[in-house]
């Protein structure tokens, strides 16, 4: 009769430390390699002395029933019982079976034969289950009969079923516990894929984004570059200043398309509506100039928001329209997360831009670069005596915002932080090298 064990859980506990995978049974481990554990040879051992011990007690009360070729045998069939525990997970069904068999009719077979059937109650399937606990149940009833005692044989066969039935329920009890451990980390590993599934497609769509805003962007750089060069190309004869003037824009055009194209590099564009490869038209997208207005709609909801914009630092230096899109995005997820997490909380929102070799005085925390950079800074300060909103109050989210900024800001060569500094405020904090400034 086939059997089918439950407590197979391949690929199991990984987040478990060593030492405690050290305590559970082989199959649970993080890698199940058919060895056993340090729990599996304490287990082991245990059975085979309990087994040895039952059997030699059952022997010992029923030895005046024994002759001395029926003794030699039942000491014989009882330590190959015994030793065929060592198969039990293997074969559970085959080995309780045959100790089974035995304990009908000898009595030293009968330790490892409870010890089989316990081991069997953890693996094999209903209808296995019923049979061996019908032969359980026969060889409590034979014994007695065949090696009766001073008890009554009633109090001997009940006490059998008794022993049988306590066994049983055991079993189920750990068989319901190693069931209910395998369906808690089969649902924490779907709930761990299903979350990096969700980040994976979180990124790629930030990348398809990122690509379809800076389409017209490009496309436009590229055109005026074309132009320009054209216009040099058709009038060799203009004068010096007109040439100079077109050979700037020129310059400055192919600066920011550089840019742009350093911003756009490895992303993929997603086919358009169409399904022809054109991109779905958007709409203008934002850049620098838009955060005081983005600021005034935090505020209109009632929420304390500080800005400072000071772009005194760059020396002269522009910052590009992609840049300026990130800083966007980036002061716009640090106002979503405090209007979510921390409705009650002053918000400061400081975009500052620092020149090459200048520290990061200007503002208070970021670390200091070499070339010249835009550091755009979100600080969310709880209220003084305001308790956090409750779980019920939060507004929803789907915990993927930070993931497709912090692709954002990657794409555009730049460092992202955030978390609580040492003050208690949530600090989201973004460091924007100016990739054209200086070349």
């Amino acid at each position: 009769m086939a059997s089918e064990p439950i407590d197979d859980l391949a690929g199991g506990h990984a987040g478990v430390p060593r030492w405690q995978q050290a305590l559970l049974p082989g199959a649970m481990r993080a890698a199940p390699d058919g060895r056993r554990s340090a729990r599996d040879w304490f287990v082991d051992v245990l059975m085979f002395l309990l087994a040895l011990g039952i059997g030699a007690l059952l022997l010992a009360e029923s030895w005046d029933d024994h002759t001395t070729a029926t003794a030699a045998i039942d000491v014989v069939l009882g330590i190959a019982a015994t030793i065929a525990l060592w198969w039990r997970r293997r074969h559970p069904v085959a080995v309780a079976a045959g100790s089974g068999v035995l304990a009908l009719a000898f009595a030293f077979p009968a330790g490892a034969a409870l010890m089989a059937y316990f081991s069997a109650v953890l693996r094999v399937r209903v209808r296995a289950l019923v049979a061996l606990s019908l032969l359980g149940g026969g060889a409590s009833i034979t014994f007695p009969l065949l090696y009766p005692s001073q008890d009554p044989t009633s109090t001997e066969i009940a006490f059998g079923l008794m022993l049988t039935v306590v066994v049983l329920g055991w079993g189920l009890f750990v068989r319901v516990q190693r069931e209910l451990v395998r369906s808690l980390h089969e649902r924490t590993a779907r709930a761990e894929s299903e979350q990096r599934l969700r980040i994976e497609q979180a990124q790629a769509a930030e990348r398809r984004r990122i690509a379809r805003e800076m389409h017209d962007v490009l496309a436009h750089r590229v055109s005026l570059l074309s132009l320009h060069a054209g216009a040099l190309e058709f009038r060799p004869d203009a004068p010096p200043a007109e040439i100079a003037e077109a050979a700037g824009v020129v310059r400055a055009s192919a600066r920011a398309a550089l840019e742009d194209l350093r911003t756009v590099i490895g992303v993929l564009r997603e086919e358009g509506a169409d399904g022809n490869g054109a991109a779905a038209p958007e709409p203008p997208q934002p850049t620098l100039a838009q955060i005081p207005a983005l600021v005034e709609q935090s505020r209109a909801t009632g929420t304390r928001v500080g800005c400072r914009i000071d772009l005194a630092g760059l020396d002269g230096a522009t910052v590009g329209d992609a840049l300026g899109r990130t800083a966007y995005r980036i002061v716009q997820e640090g106002l979503t997360n405090a209007h979510k997490h921390a409705p009650a909380a002053a918000v400061e929102v400081a975009v500052v831009g620092l020149a090459a070799g200048d520290g990061a005085a200007r503002t208070e925390r970021g670390p200091s670069a070499d070339g010249p950079r835009l550091v755009v800074e979100v600080v969310s300060r709880p209220a003084v005596g305001m308790p956090p909103p409750a779980r019920g109050e939060m507004l929803p989210g789907a915990g993927t915002g930070l993931v497709g900024l912090r692709e954002r800001v990657a794409l555009a060569h730049g460092e992202l932080v955030h978390g609580p500094d040492a003050r208690g405020d949530f600090v989201l904090r973004a460091i924007l090298p100016l990739m054209g400034a200086g070349r």
